[in-house]
């Protein structure tokens, strides 16, 4: 059986296949007992899979719940549901056709379960929201350098100086919260030994990209965006282009590569080799961090298997 269910920040409208059967719950602690109890006079957990949309971190608490207590739990890219649907000729959208659409989706594709481990989802909390207090910053230096006013300079740069502050205390947390993992600080030596990969990028990928290590190399790329796809039909051959993946992570990966291409004995080698093949400069750019991820995840895979088992 597949349940879908729409996610809303106070409610979640969810849809039974097969049978069709539909049900509204709060999204609250007490909402997710009564769904799950409504959801057991129909089978046990070991027989559905319940797909969410990932809905602005909404979802979380309600999949987390039933994923421990034994249901199959997906979360579904918004756009591939949405274009699903379209492809289906739905076109009109409620809170309660949507939730029978997510259920089809996951009748109809094999869809991935989620992994829910709480110290990623704190580390990549951390990550997240260091991310957004520099773009903050960087926001405030833009503006700083426009204003003509003293008081508004003076009090701009009193908000940068808390900002930094504020970011440095997080990049010390983040820090405590990689030494505290055991396996974590065995795949962070592997990480750093590729020159341009400092700490926030070994944070990243260890918030971002926890699949690092555990699964093929054309995944892993995939996973990131960075596998380009192609574009053919009949006598048309476009260029293959990247899509989708985690946009934060690829932007770390992208700066990351940058200082990689010039440093990195094997890395600068190969960005070299595709420059003189006439490659342009973003394509090289992509194609390194493609290539930096293989090496990182055959480095990780190592390391994760050399841990002891009681580790």
């Amino acid at each position: 059986m597949f349940v879908g269910i729409d996610v809303s920040k106070d409610a979640l409208d969810v849809h039974l296949l097969p049978g069709n059967a539909s049900w509204r719950a709060d999204n609250t602690e007490q909402g997710w007992k009564q769904l799950m109890a409504w959801l057991q006079r129909h089978g046990e957990p070991a027989q559905i899979t319940i797909a969410l949309e990932a809905s602005g971190g909404f979802e979380k608490g309600c999949a987390r719940k039933f994923a421990e207590a034994g249901y199959t739990v997906s979360i579904l890219d918004p756009v591939r549901v949405r274009r699903f649907a379209e492809a289906a000729g739905q076109f009109a959208k409620t809170d309660a056709i949507d939730a029978r659409v997510i259920a089809r989706f996951a009748q109809t594709f094999t869809t991935t379960p989620a992994v829910f481990d709480q110290a990623t989802e704190r580390l990549a909390e951390t990550v997240r929201w260091r991310r957004q207090l520099i773009e903050q910053k960087t926001a405030l230096d833009n503006q700083l350098r426009g204003l003509t006013s003293t008081s508004l300079r003076r009090a701009t740069r009193g908000l940068l100086t808390r900002l930094e502050t504020l970011i440095e205390r997080i990049s010390d947390e983040i820090a405590k919260q990689i030494q505290a993992n055991p396996a974590w600080t065995a795949v962070t030596k592997p990480i750093h030994s590729i020159k341009g990969v400092g700490p926030v990028t070994v944070a990243t990928l260890l918030a971002e990209l926890p699949e690092l290590g555990r699964l093929d190399r054309r995944k892993i790329a995939a996973l990131v965006g960075v596998c380009p796809y192609t574009r053919q039909s009949g006598k048309s051959d476009a260029k293959r282009m990247i899509r989708g993946g985690r946009l934060g992570l690829r932007n770390a990966l992208y700066m990351a590569a940058l200082t990689a291409m010039r440093y990195d004995p094997t890395l600068k080698a190969f960005s070299e080799r595709l420059r003189a093949a006439g490659k342009p400069g973003k394509v090289a750019v992509v194609a390194v961090i493609h290539k930096m991820l293989t090496i990182l995840n055959a480095r990780v895979r190592d390391a994760l298997a050399a841990i002891p088992t009681n580790t």
